[in-house]
């Protein structure tokens, strides 16, 4: 099945394709990997979001842009210098598919464009520090828990670092 993907500002967003959106990050940040935490966390109206859409309107992938300095709530860590990468998920249909990384290239792409030569941040899930890695992203710290699941925050040099 073809997939495109799509970047969208909140004024932007149809309501069945938001739904379509919230739909699979709960299916997979909470339901299956039974994780209570903040998803509807405030940022999603300040940020860009890459759709990933099947052929039948059905978001089956997203990631989530959060601009340079922008706080997160219910975090105690500082906002980011630079622009950060988030909430990036793959219906399960689509694992396997390439579908991730072509989000996240995408992702990278969109900020060295819009925050040329700064660095991007993200806070990864630990096992999957070594797909970051593939994109250049280097561990900043050790381990932390974030809502019951082990992250590190990884740091991606921009090109004037």
């Amino acid at each position: 099945m073809s997939v495109t993907l799509r970047w969208v500002v909140w004024n932007e967003f149809d309501p069945d394709v938001l739904y379509s959106l919230m739909r699979l990050r709960s299916a997979v940040f909470v339901v299956e990997q039974a994780c209570v935490f903040h998803d509807m966390d405030g940022l999603d109206p300040r940020c860009e979001h890459l759709l990933a859409m099947d052929a039948k309107g059905e978001v089956v992938g997203c990631l989530r842009l959060v601009p340079p300095r922008l706080k997160r709530p219910h975090s105690p860590a500082p906002a980011a210098e630079g622009p950060s990468l988030g909430r990036l998920v793959t219906a399960q249909s689509e694992r396997g598919t390439g579908l991730g990384r072509r989000l996240m290239a995408e992702g990278i792409a969109r900020c060295e464009r819009d925050f040329p030569g700064e660095a991007i941040q993200l806070s990864a899930q630990a096992h999957l520090q070594g797909f970051y890695f593939s994109f250049g992203f280097e561990a900043m710290r050790e381990p932390y828990d974030e809502d019951g699941i082990p992250h590190v925050g990884m740091r991606r040099r921009g090109a004037m670092d």
